[in-house]
């Protein structure tokens, strides 16, 4: 997983900054599986093939891809449990459910704008 950069010594946090690695985390938070995972996590705990289930069209590489950047960003709990077959259960940390909860508000607004949307997508071929 890609580390994030130093923060330049004479720079508060600010997303605007290119060097700033408020960006990066941004990114893990609003790519395409990021925000479905925190979504799909929110109030609960999925095993791996659950989450991946109620995603559908994700794989298996971009699914661990994604649970890891935001477990790196301490927005996921990953626990393995010692049993065979292997059993992991993920999970949202306070932050985590935090930015769910953000990101659930904006994925709300988009479904209810949705009919809106589409129409204004319509018209415009």
């Amino acid at each position: 997983m890609k580390d994030l950069p130093a923060l330049p010594p004479d720079h508060e946090a600010n997303v605007l900054h290119p060097l700033c690695p408020s960006r990066l985390v941004l990114a893990h938070l609003t790519s395409r599986w990021g925000a479905l995972i925190l979504v799909a996590l929110e109030g609960r705990t999925l095993r791996f093939s659950q989450l991946r289930r109620a995603l559908g069209n994700v794989s298996e590489r971009m699914l661990a891809q994604t649970l890891q950047g935001l477990e790196t960003d301490g927005m996921v709990r990953r626990v393995a449990h010692d049993v065979v077959p292997p059993h992991v259960d993920y999970s949202l940390t306070p932050m985590g459910e935090e930015a769910a909860g953000l990101v659930k508000g904006l994925a709300r607004w988009v479904e209810g704008r949705l009919p809106e949307i589409m129409a204004l997508r319509a018209a415009r071929g």
